[in-house]
């Protein structure tokens, strides 16, 4: 077991057990520990019970990688939250946190396109619980899968240390193919911490190829899908997406967001996700008046 997870699987321990003055003095030198190592290979310990796994995805010799994350519970089992290829390595580490998938409770997938690697996971851990958007349900059979998050009731399961909230103002029951906007937004309140995919992506260090499209570094983008298919085809939806977005940055007190491309936004995540969203605001109100055009 890599160094990371040595620590987070301490981390665990003081989460479960929080409370007590020593668990908060252990827990301020494991964060400060765990900062120097968390990006260094799978999985990244972003806080307490939060364990993120990269995987590659290439597009036009560009790996702007995929994600997957597992979540410790109050029960002490573990909520994975997408999938990712299971490499030897990745499968040793999450065999290593969830005592070889016995502890894994549910797992759930977020976005209607992210669907590659759900077979393979569930072949190697069929005893979990599934759950995921209603295009994974219609298109992966030889799943059982237990609820679809199109459903308040399954995005409640995991309350109160874990939020789920679809986004608004895009299809997110019977999405068009190019749809990229729409997902699930799933808060984890004890690690600050957000994971989506593909709605917001990132960029810590964008390589050439990444510039060339127009990737800024250490900025914040919403899909480009926005500006297509990936809102809904009234004129008020652009506003819903921002009404939904402000919603999150002012319900839920977070400061990591791990994204599937293409990299993670450890600390400052709300202050900068606030920017990017004002810096759309021209983005909303032109999609708004074009849509109202030809409506």
């Amino acid at each position: 077991m890599n160094r990371a997870v040595r620590l987070g699987s301490l981390r665990s321990l003081a989460f479960l057990n929080r409370g007590t003055k020593s668990t908060a003095s252990l827990e301020q030198s494991l964060l400060k520990t765990s900062r120097q190592y968390s990006t260094s290979k799978n999985p990244i310990n972003v806080g307490p019970g939060f364990y993120n796994f990269r995987g590659d995805f290439k597009v036009m010799m560009m790996n702007i990688q995929t994600q997957m994350s597992l979540i410790l519970l109050p029960n002490g089992k573990y909520l994975v939250v997408d999938t990712i290829e299971l490499t030897k390595d990745t499968k040793k580490e999450i065999d290593e946190l969830t005592d070889g998938g016995r502890i894994i409770e549910s797992v759930i997938g977020t976005h209607s396109f992210h669907t590659t690697h759900f077979e393979a996971f569930h072949k190697s851990y069929p005893d979990a619980d599934y759950y995921g958007t209603p295009r994974h349900l219609k298109n992966i059979k030889k799943i059982d899968w237990k609820g679809d998050l199109s459903d308040p009731s399954t995005r409640r399961k995991w309350n109160p240390d874990v939020e789920i909230r679809i986004t608004e103002g895009s299809e997110f029951i019977n999405p068009y193919p190019s749809n990229r906007l729409s997902s699930a937004w799933v808060f984890h309140k004890p690690s600050k911490t957000i994971h989506i995919n593909d709605t917001v992506m990132y960029a810590e260090d964008p390589g050439f190829l990444f510039r060339m499209i127009g990737v800024k570094k250490q900025k914040m983008t919403i899909h480009p899908s926005i500006h297509g298919y990936g809102l809904k085809d009234h004129p008020e939806a652009p506003f819903e997406f921002r009404d939904f977005v402000n919603k999150a940055i002012i319900d839920w007190d977070f400061d990591n967001m791990v994204m599937a491309h293409v990299d993670n936004k450890l600390g400052g995540a709300k202050e900068l996700l606030k920017e990017t969203v004002e810096e759309y605001e021209p983005v909303f109100k032109r999609l708004h008046t074009i849509k109202k055009m030809i409506q």
